[in-house]
C-alpha cells in the first residue's frame, strides 16, 4: 500500500449510491481503517433492509495518484436520516487517499441529502483518540455535546458524541 501524501487534493470525486459491485472495495477499506469493522451482513443490511439509512461511496473521476486510478473507490460514508435528524455511522477513506478532502466531501454530501430530506440536526460518535476525524467534523461545524465511556472496544475507548443543529447553515 503506498504511503499517504498529505495534502495533495484529488480533482474531483464523484459521490453515489453505493452498489452490490462496490462492496469489495467498501469491505477492504472498512478492514483497513477500524480495529472492529463492520461485515458485509451490515452494510448489505444498510442498503436493502434500512428505510433510514444511506450508503454513498466515493469515486475517483479525475487524476489519480500513485497507487489510485481514476474511477477507483476512494471512500465511503453510510449515516440515516430519523426523522429531523442525520446520524452519521461509519465514514471512511482509503489510506492513500487520506487528508485530501474526500471525508469532508463525503460529509458534505451526507448533510446535503440530511437537508434535502429535511433534518434539522446531525449527530455522530468519534473515538477520543482519532483526533484527525475530530479535526474533520469540529471544520464542518460540529461540536463535542457529550462524552460516552468505555463506548468502543478493541481497544476499550471513551466515544465523543459530536452534534450540529441547524443543517440548513451548515458549511457546504
Amino acid at each position: 500500500m503506498p504511503d499517504v501524501i498529505k495534502n495533495q487534493p484529488f480533482s474531483r470525486v464523484l459521490i453515489e449510491p453505493t452498489t452490490r459491485l462496490d462492496l469489495e472495495h467498501i469491505l477492504r477499506i472498512e478492514q483497513e481503517s477500524f480495529s472492529a469493522p463492520w461485515t458485509r451482513k451490515m452494510f448489505e443490511a444498510e442498503m436493502n433492509g434500512n428505510p433510514f439509512g444511506y450508503l454513498a461511496t466515493a469515486r475517483l473521476i479525475d487524476k489519480g495518484c500513485e497507487g489510485i486510478e481514476r474511477g477507483a473507490i476512494v471512500g465511503y460514508v453510510c449515516f440515516w436520516i430519523v426523522f429531523e435528524e442525520l446520524r452519521f455511522m461509519n465514514l471512511a477513506v482509503e489510506r492513500a487517499a487520506r487528508c485530501r478532502g474526500i471525508a469532508r466531501e463525503l460529509v458534505r454530501h451526507a448533510l446535503a441529502v440530511g437537508r434535502e430530506r429535511g433534518a434539522i440536526r446531525a449527530v455522530l460518535e468519534v473515538r477520543a483518540s482519532n483526533v484527525a476525524a475530530r479535526r474533520l467534523y469540529e471544520r464542518v461545524g460540529f461540536r463535542q455535546i457529550a462524552v460516552r465511556a468505555k463506548y468502543y472496544t478493541n481497544p476499550t475507548e471513551d466515544a465523543l458524541l459530536m452534534g450540529m443543529g441547524h443543517l440548513e447553515a451548515a458549511n457546504s
